[in-house]
């Protein structure tokens, strides 16, 4: 009997110690995140809470920073949706599960999930030194930088889940740097790299991600060879096709130029005579410089062959001289496009030039006629005036002429008049000399008449000066 007391005792102790291990944390939860722990400000990230006990409900909640408002007093079903993420989003998270028939019993909390924040800092650059294609079994050096202060930097490499490599920043110039050391070089060590800077007071606010950086390992594979068609020495503005080509099966073809950090790429062609080929086109010749060409395979884009045999392109001529080549559009328009820049200027500047010209000439023309009336006698310009009206009736023209004459003899200003009147009280009125232009023979006959008329014209004034008491220096 006691034997069967004891037995009971342990197997209500186990059942009662493997209930309290269910709710007290033994068997505890899942928590991650579903695209990626690592989420760019503005999108969404998914969390999940996963558990092999059949939990029904769960709960979720932060550890450290700023509290998330969406988190609190909140129950889910195995997922939750966080988003648009702010820097306030960041930091780590935890999730319990539960039963509705128990739902103030809860699990051990879940595994720490960090949620990184990026894009709250201006992005730092990462370079390969010496470069980015590197030999097997050889290293690299990838160093981060910034003109910012980070106190931190992290080295990611995409398509692993593995946490990022935490660097120190040290200052250099102003900002900051770190360099990690990467190799001996194997092809799981190849891959596409980013680097994020963060600083000391918010680690889980990263800065955007700098640009990627191809990291390639070179001389797994037998090397291809490379030709120029129509040859290596060509024309400036003259077309030239590089061909690269092997008896290995590559799936891609790489042209790269010495010098140039992205190269060209095409798929490779298989050919009758059993080799592999692709054809690049490079157009007209404009510059020299050493090629190279490596094969590879679509599974493993980032491990390549060695290196063809470099092929010198040399370039010769003045590339002015293909301007009229159909297949140079580049050099083709950028003569007649400075001539359309030249025409439509000139177009627009030529006739205000003329304008300005002639105005210029207007006014030059208008101040010296009117310094020359200025200097002709009072007689001269009223016989010009009167010789250009060109009146039919002869007889009416010297009667005005006479009365005018007069007229303004009697009117002309005191500072041209003598101080004392001359003795000679006799009148002079020579009117041919105040011809001022030569004249044609019908006009010259009408000057002659002129003339006899002015006579009798004369001796009548001199009559009508004395009946009138006129003094000769009034005249």
């Amino acid at each position: 009997m006691s034997l069967m007391v004891i037995s009971m005792a342990c197997v209500g102790f186990f059942l009662l110690q493997r209930a309290w291990s269910h709710v007290d944390g033994q068997d505890k939860p899942f928590l991650s995140a579903w695209p990626s722990a690592v989420v760019p400000q503005g999108e969404h990230v998914s969390l999940q809470c996963h558990s092999h006990l059949g939990f029904t409900i769960f709960s979720l909640y932060k550890e450290d920073g700023v509290p998330a408002p969406e988190l609190y007093n909140r129950r889910f079903w195995k997922d939750i949706l966080l988003g648009p993420v702010t820097p306030a989003h960041a930091g780590t998270y935890r999730c319990r599960g539960s039963h509705l028939h128990s739902p103030t019993e809860w699990s051990a909390p879940s595994n720490p999930l960090v949620i990184t924040v990026t894009g709250v800092y201006r992005k730092p650059s990462l370079l390969a030194h010496p470069g980015p294609l590197v030999k097997s079994g050889e290293m690299v050096v990838l160093q981060c930088w910034s003109d910012m202060r980070f106190e931190h930097f992290l080295l990611h490499r995409e398509g692993i889940t593995e946490d990022p490599l935490h660097l120190t920043g040290q200052l250099h110039d102003g900002g900051s740097q770190a360099n990690s050391s990467v190799g001996p070089m194997i092809p799981a060590l190849a891959g596409t790299y980013r680097c994020f800077g963060s600083v000391a007071y918010s680690p889980y606010e990263w800065s955007a991600p700098s640009d990627p950086l191809d990291i390639v390992i070179i001389g797994l594979y037998e090397k291809p060879s490379l030709s120029a068609q129509p040859g290596p020495t060509v024309q400036a503005g003259e077309n030239v096709t590089l061909s690269c080509s092997s008896q290995s099966s590559f799936d891609i073809y790489r042209l790269s130029r010495d010098g140039e950090a992205h190269g060209l790429r095409l798929p490779a062609v298989p050919r009758v005579s059993g080799t592999f080929k692709a054809d690049f086109p490079l157009g007209p010749a404009t510059h020299g410089g050493n090629y190279r060409c490596f094969g590879s395979f679509r599974a493993l884009p980032y491990v390549w062959s060695h290196p063809s045999d470099p092929l010198p392109i040399s370039v010769t001529g003045n590339s002015s001289s293909t301007w009229s080549s159909p297949t140079e559009p580049s050099s083709n328009t950028g003569i007649p496009r400075h001539l359309h820049v030249l025409i439509g200027t000139s177009v627009v500047i030529i006739p205000f030039t003329i304008l300005f010209f002639f105005l210029l000439h207007r006014w030059c023309s208008n101040k010296k006629n009117a310094a020359v009336m200025d200097q002709e006698p009072a007689g001269d310009r009223t016989v010009n005036r009167e010789d250009s009206d060109e009146p039919d009736p002869q007889e009416v023209t010297y009667a005005q002429l006479d009365h005018r004459v007069f007229t303004q003899r009697k009117i002309a200003r005191p500072s041209q008049r003598p101080k004392r009147p001359p003795t000679d009280t006799s009148v002079y009125i020579e009117l041919p000399n105040a011809e001022p232009r030569s004249l044609s023979p019908a006009r010259e006959h009408q000057s002659q008449a002129l003339r006899g008329s002015s006579r009798e014209t004369t001796v009548l004034s001199q009559t009508q000066l004395a009946s009138s008491n006129v003094p000769a220096a009034g005249i």
